[in-house]
């Protein structure tokens, strides 16, 4: 028995994670099957395969005729596992580069792919982000992005984040800043060194991980400033206080909170986190304990990082219904 041969030299391979989100999956396929630099080879995980995604994959492949793998899971590997097993994929097929997208967000027009290769390769980068835009508002940011203790919301604030305190203007690139799992483009040598990411931490966590591990590899990488991917807002579980210079992460899910509470734990006791981890407390004690005044929340924050401390990964209840 022989598989299929390996991918022409330079090839792109998409790779995709999702879970009972068909509607939004047709939309995200699409755009990424009409850039301009053409994907060689599309992968999708499905961790709902009791919802299949099989029939929207193959309208996209036939639509575009476009080659996909099609890998559904029954054991939900949730985010961290599902790019894990679609990144491992990809490289069997003999990737050279890696393109990480997700079902509910898409780039925002068909020139994205070519926009984050022309950088790479100029520029050398082991990875690159585009910006990730809300959907509805493309000028505001998606998620607040933290430099420093400054956190910016909007998009028109990360070109001058870009200059500052360099006496120069790069209006295509902010270094050591990156949003991995929403249209990052990946060398398929930067996984040799980095590796995929990590499936104990389930959801919540694993993109910052992966970052972590990027950045102490010492291999170069940023966001791109004139490519944009649109997703969801998710600000609305970053809340502000002391005026806005501090954020507390607080989602109302009780299963999101815990995969984050428990995951930020294990995080900031890693090398290269320790410094942000030992200011945790002091933030999170002020929001729930000064801003919020739930001494309940504190103690069942301090309980699941604790968790996360002493790498007790197991699933939370109801995490099949709740999380992809």
């Amino acid at each position: 028995m022989t598989g299929p041969e390996a991918l022409p030299p330079g090839s792109v391979v998409a790779v995709v994670v999702t879970r009972h989100r068909r509607e939004l999956l047709v939309d995200a396929l699409d755009v990424l099957a009409k850039q301009t630099h053409p994907v060689a080879h599309l992968v999708v995980v499905d961790n709902g395969p009791d919802q299949p995604a099989r029939e929207v994959v193959e309208t996209v492949s036939s639509a575009h005729n476009l080659a996909v793998s099609y890998l559904p899971s029954w054991h939900n590997l949730g985010g961290a596992g599902g790019f894990a097993l679609g990144m491992l994929h990809a490289l069997a097929l003999g990737a050279d580069w890696v393109w990480l997208a997700d079902d509910d967000g898409r780039p925002a027009d068909e020139h994205v792919l070519a926009i984050l290769l022309d950088i790479a390769r100029r520029r050398n980068l082991a990875a690159v982000s585009p910006v990730v835009a809300d959907i509805d508002d493309p000028d505001t940011l998606a998620f607040p992005l933290r430099k420093g203790l400054r956190w910016h919301r909007g998009r028109a604030a990360l070109g001058d984040t870009a200059s500052a305190g360099t006496g120069t203007v790069d209006t295509e690139l902010l270094p050591g800043i990156a949003s991995f799992f929403n249209g990052a483009l990946f060398r398929a040598g930067t996984l040799d060194v980095v590796g995929v990411p990590d499936l104990r931490l389930f959801v919540r966590g694993d993109e910052v991980e992966m970052h972590r591990r990027v950045v102490r590899s010492g291999l170069p990488f940023g966001t791109c400033l004139r490519a944009v991917y649109v997703h969801p807002n998710g600000s609305g579980e970053f809340k502000p206080m002391l005026g806005g210079r501090l954020h507390a992460q607080d989602p109302e899910d009780p299963v999101k909170r815990y995969y984050t509470y428990r995951n930020r734990g294990y995080l900031f006791g890693q090398p290269g986190m320790r410094l942000i981890g030992a200011l945790e407390l002091f933030r999170f004690g002020w929001y729930f304990l000064v801003s919020k005044r739930d001494p309940a929340g504190m103690r069942e924050w301090l309980r699941l990082v604790r968790l996360g401390r002493r790498e007790r990964f197991h699933r939370a209840p109801d995490t099949a219904d709740h999380v992809r």
